[in-house]
C-alpha cells in the first residue's frame, strides 16, 4: 500500500528540514505520477514564479530530492557523503523496541556517519524497511491516548527533539 504525497507535506517538511539543518529531504514514492507531481511543485518554487515570489521557499526546496525507492536514497547519500547511511525509522505504531529521543540525540551528536530518518505515513512503514533499520525511534506521544499526527507535524517534533537547541 502506498500513501499519496500531499502538497502541504512537501512544503512544510522541506521548511522544517531546512530550519534544522538537514542536508537533504527525500520524498520517496514508487508511483511515477506522484513523483512527477512533486517535481512540478519543486520546479515552480525553484525556477518558476514561486522562486521570485518567495525566495525563502526556494531556499527550503533546494534540498528536496524525489526518489522511487529507498535503495536509490541510500545510493544518493553514499555518493554525496562517501558512506552508507545508518537508518532510523519512526512511526506511531512500530513493533520494535524503541530508542529514546535522548539516546538518539546523543548518538547523532557523537557519530559523524550519515543518518537517514524515515517517517511512516498513512498505514506506516513497510516491514521490510523497519527490518533494515539500525534504530527504531520512539513514537511522538502527546498527553492523551490519541496518537495520529500528520507526518509534517511528527517531522517537526522529531527534528526539534533530535536537533533543536
Amino acid at each position: 500500500m502506498t500513501t499519496a504525497v500531499a502538497n502541504m507535506d512537501v512544503h512544510d517538511i522541506s521548511r522544517v528540514a531546512r530550519t534544522y539543518g538537514m542536508q537533504r529531504f527525500y520524498i520517496v514514492t514508487p508511483i511515477e505520477v506522484q513523483r512527477v507531481l512533486v517535481q512540478s511543485i519543486l520546479d515552480h518554487w525553484q525556477q518558476g514564479y514561486g522562486a521570485t515570489y518567495n525566495p525563502s521557499r526556494r531556499e527550503a526546496f533546494e534540498h528536496v530530492c524525489v526518489k522511487e525507492n529507498f535503495a536509490m536514497v541510500g545510493n544518493d547519500i553514499e555518493v554525496v557523503s562517501g558512506r552508507r547511511p545508518r537508518l532510523v525509522v519512526t512511526g506511531a505504531s512500530l513493533k520494535r523496541s524503541p530508542t529514546s529521543f535522548k539516546k538518539m540525540k546523543g548518538i547523532l551528536e557523537r557519530d559523524d556517519r550519515p543518518y537517514l530518518i524515515i517517517f511512516g505515513t498513512g498505514w506506516g512503514l513497510a516491514d521490510g524497511i523497519v527490518d533494515q533499520a539500525d534504530y527504531c525511534l520512539e513514537p511522538v506521544r502527546g498527553s492523551s491516548d490519541y496518537n495520529h499526527l500528520s507526518v509534517r507535524s511528527a517531522a517537526a517534533v522529531v527534528l526539534d527533539r533530535l536537533f533543536g537547541r
